[in-house]
């Protein structure tokens, strides 16, 4: 029997894993999220989500000596126009981030890693999805932001809730900017032994 961890704090990771049947426990990790070494969006994703499963992989390996096997999922996902954008960090940080992307293409990244606890092998992937958002007007803009559900999702907006009245189009994985590749995800998890469907 393998046990699945999921190596994040994010409510919309824990939906979409539920949504495809997967039987998983929850691990937060501690790693520091910042980048100090100043990494490129594509590699800042997949190391952070790569040491977010480390840590845990670690935690949940030591706690019960190693009798059990785990794959432990990380995740981290950037919105990039002009640099990362990730949470805002008030109000203001949400305004200004939905003015720089209304009417206008941006990147969603999200790095995957999994590590599995029995000889700590992993893999790391890279997801991306293209994002067109609508012109916004300052009321729209204000209404969004007002309705706080911006504050915990980076680049500021959330594709599955109210967000998506903001979007226009994409191209690519929608599951990625919620949060999780779902798709990816499932092919990793069958190189490890355990297929979702």
């Amino acid at each position: 029997m393998i046990g699945i961890v999921l190596a994040s704090a994010s409510p919309r990771r824990s939906e979409l894993l539920r949504q495809v049947g997967l039987d998983f426990e929850v691990v937060l990790s501690d790693i520091d999220e910042s980048n100090k070494e100043n990494l490129k969006a594509d590699e800042l994703v997949q190391h952070l989500a790569y040491h977010k499963a480390l840590d845990v992989a670690r935690k949940v390996a030591n706690r019960d000596n190693g009798k059990n096997r785990y794959l432990v999922i990380g995740a981290d996902t950037v919105v990039v126009k002009d640099g990362i954008l990730g949470k805002p960090k008030d109000r203001n940080d949400a305004i200004r981030m939905l003015k720089h992307l209304s009417a206008s293409w941006h990147e969603v990244m999200t790095g995957i890693s999994i590590i599995d606890t029995a000889d700590f092998e992993s893999v790391k992937s890279l997801e991306v999805t293209r994002v067109k958002m609508k012109e916004l007007s300052d009321d729209t803009i204000l209404a969004y932001v007002d309705s706080k559900e911006p504050m915990d999702k980076a680049g500021a907006y959330g594709i599955q809730e109210k967000g998506a009245l903001l979007v226009e189009r994409i191209e690519g994985c929608y599951f990625n900017v919620v949060g999780l590749p779902l798709a990816r995800l499932s092919d990793l998890l069958k190189d490890f032994g355990v297929p979702v469907l």
